[in-house]
């Protein structure tokens, strides 16, 4: 079988089981020739155990009209809104602390982007995201990172 011809690939971020044909996820779609209703449906069925968790999603289109799409994990800053149980970062986040995570929370959420980051060990993702949590107003307990 020969390989399909690739016309666009463009990145979204949507509700996980929770995404609507509505703006900006429909426009998004349509304009690349995407049918918006069956990713909508694919996706949700694709991301209901992350039910209502803000994911990317990477999705191809082929000349044929047909797509593909890839889920990503949530980003590193609503995993770590989520573990510091905070509704959004400081907006001074060097004098405006909002939140506290641990390193075990922060070791976790390195674990689970772990497909998507760079780095040469589970401690070289854990100081990228203790820099995300620095530059969110969120301190990492536990962390001797400066």
């Amino acid at each position: 079988m020969a390989k399909k011809e690739i016309t666009s690939q463009f990145k979204i971020q949507a509700p996980g089981g929770q995404a609507t044909p509505a703006p900006p996820i429909g426009p998004a779609l349509g304009a690349h020739g995407v049918n918006p209703g069956q990713f909508i449906t694919q996706f949700n069925e694709r991301t209901r155990p992350m039910n209502g968790k803000v994911v990317g999603c990477v999705i191809t289109v082929y000349k044929d009209r047909t797509f593909e799409f890839e889920v990503k994990s949530p980003p590193a800053a609503v995993l770590i809104k989520d573990a510091a149980g905070i509704e959004k970062g400081s907006g001074v986040p060097h004098t405006d602390k909002v939140g506290k995570i641990t390193a075990e929370q922060c070791k976790a959420i390195a674990e689970e982007k772990v497909k998507e980051m760079t780095g040469g060990s589970v401690e070289a993702m854990m100081r990228t995201i203790a820099g995300t949590a620095r530059s969110m107003g969120v301190v990492v307990e536990g962390m001797e990172v400066e």
